[in-house]
């Protein structure tokens, strides 16, 4: 007898069908059963899925999607699906589910994921996905069919919607593409991601590894650049989703998020002072910097391990959310390596195409020069930063501290008629377009003809502000008062968004 009909082929009393419902639905919450999700927790030190979306969702509450997916014998067909409020606004979120089939996908969570995708687009909110799981499940290798999938389904999102990517587990081939696909990934110590894991790569290539060696936080994060950030656990990395969404719009042509609170206002900074020092051969800590700028507690550092010597994050600067791009003199000099190049075109073209204003904080001795720099494609990435940064439709507001020569002022939003807002500079600066000593001797320069070019480079920018290259010179105290303003400039076109 089915569950529909009482044998006879007419429909049970609506007592019994609601039973069948309700049984069914307890199938599909169950997951993969009490062992295996307890196991999770006390073995592997991670939530099951759905606890990863309740921390995700205020209050932990979230309608499903997709429940009945896979019937009683695969719940929710490895997926957990939803839609709830994070900080207020409408969300979208999947979660894979590691205690059903270790998480693999099937053609009904297929469909979810897409169906997922295909509602985030046309309702225009975030989306987050939550991945733990094996890829696409080998026992359905080519019985799918001509059917849609979620890759297509994320990259018609990808530029329209914030989209995040929680690594929480192991995730492999499919499940895995969805990182690059979005916007921000966060990984857990627990977390692993690559094309293919150990078993398939020592098939393939006979090559023993394991799955930290192959995709592990370090491997992502600090070398090959595939994630952003890297949390201690689920909770951690939940929580930074969180934040990072807290600085997005729910879509493209929406502007970018103001809040209230208690530090929005104009203060002066005297630190500043302490902080950055004259000697521009003095490294110093350019997060402390920033911390000190903007908006108490608020600022998010965005891929903090990668491309190291660029320093990039979101911030609250007087309420209004802002991307921040900044050298950092205490890794080489704050010299932009190729990496940092990438961080830094990635991040800027995230923050235009999500109408977040960008501050440019420039100290740097140029583009990182040698024969390794030319061999990991400096010339190549440091330009498409520039173009990243040209092309950037926010109001720009740049800000010279010490030092930035040559191409390195360039891809920091230094150049004149580059369509910023403001462009102003501390007093103490040498500029040019090298340092003098090096760029002297690189062009073979006479002692009376060197001796001058060192004299106007260690004049300062009174020469350029008096051709009109900087909007104004400011003390150093006042950067934050001047950024306001800077974005007072802008405010109309901030409060339009991309349609002013």
């Amino acid at each position: 007898m089915s569950d529909a009909t009482d044998g006879s082929g007419g429909p049970r009393d609506w007592k019994e069908v609601l039973a069948v419902l309700e049984r069914r639905r307890a199938a599909a919450r169950a997951m993969g059963g009490l062992e295996r999700v307890d196991r999770l927790m006390t073995q592997r030190g991670k939530l099951d899925a759905r606890a990863r979306l309740a921390l995700l969702f205020d209050d932990g509450r979230f309608d499903e999607l997709g429940t009945l997916v896979g019937g009683e014998h695969v719940p929710g067909d490895a997926l957990v699906a939803g839609h709830g409020l994070v900080n207020g606004r409408r969300t979208l979120a999947a979660a894979e589910d590691f205690t059903v089939l270790g998480g693999s996908i099937g053609s009904g969570s297929m469909a979810k994921r897409n169906r997922v995708c295909e509602l985030a687009l046309q309702e225009r909110i975030p989306l987050v996905f939550m991945l733990d799981g094996a890829g696409h499940r080998l026992t359905e290798a080519g019985s799918v069919g001509r059917a849609p999938s979620d890759l297509i389904g994320l990259a018609e999102c990808s530029g329209e919607i914030p989209m995040v990517c929680l690594v929480l587990g192991a995730s492999a081939g499919h499940g895995a593409l969805t990182s690059p696909l979005s916007d921000f990934t966060v990984m857990t110590e627990a977390g692993s991601m690559f094309t293919g894991g150990p078993p398939l790569v020592k098939a393939a290539i006979g090559e023993d590894v394991t799955k930290e060696e192959l995709g592990g936080p370090r491997v992502c994060a600090e070398i090959a650049g595939t994630a952003h950030n890297v949390a201690a656990d689920d909770p951690a990395a939940i929580e930074m989703a969180r934040r990072y969404l807290a600085f997005m719009p729910r879509h493209r042509s929406e502007p970018a998020p103001r809040r209230e609170g208690e530090d929005t206002g104009p203060r002066r900074i005297e630190e500043m002072l302490d902080w950055v020092p004259l000697d521009d051969r003095k490294p110093y800590k350019m997060r402390k910097v920033i911390a000190g700028v903007v908006d108490a507690d608020s600022f998010l550092e965005i891929q903090p391990k990668y491309g190291a010597s660029l320093v990039t994050g979101l911030a609250f600067l007087g309420g209004q959310a802002v991307a921040l791009v900044a050298n950092d003199p205490s890794v080489r000099s704050g010299a932009v390596d190729s990496a940092a190049a990438i961080k830094g075109m990635d991040f800027i073209s995230t923050a235009d195409t999500f109408n977040l204003p960008l501050v440019f904080f420039a100290d740097n001795p140029g583009v990182l020069a040698g024969s390794r720099a030319e061999r990991e494609g400096i010339l190549k990435w440091g330009g498409k930063m520039f173009k990243a940064q040209h092309r950037a439709r926010v109001p720009k507001l740049h800000v010279t501290f010490r030092k930035a020569f040559g191409f390195g002022s360039t891809v920091m939003a230094q150049n004149p008629c580059d369509d910023q807002t403001l462009v102003v500079t501390f007093p103490a600066v040498t500029m040019g377009a090298m340092p003098a000593a090096s760029g002297g001797r690189s062009a073979k320069l006479d002692a009376d003809t060197q001796a001058q070019v060192e004299r106007a480079q260690e004049a300062g920018p009174w020469g350029m502000a008096a051709a009109m290259a900087y909007d104004e010179v400011i003390d150093p105290r006042d950067i934050r008062d001047v950024l306001l303003s800077g974005l007072a400039l802008a405010s109309d076109r901030i409060r339009r968004g991309p349609a002013g």
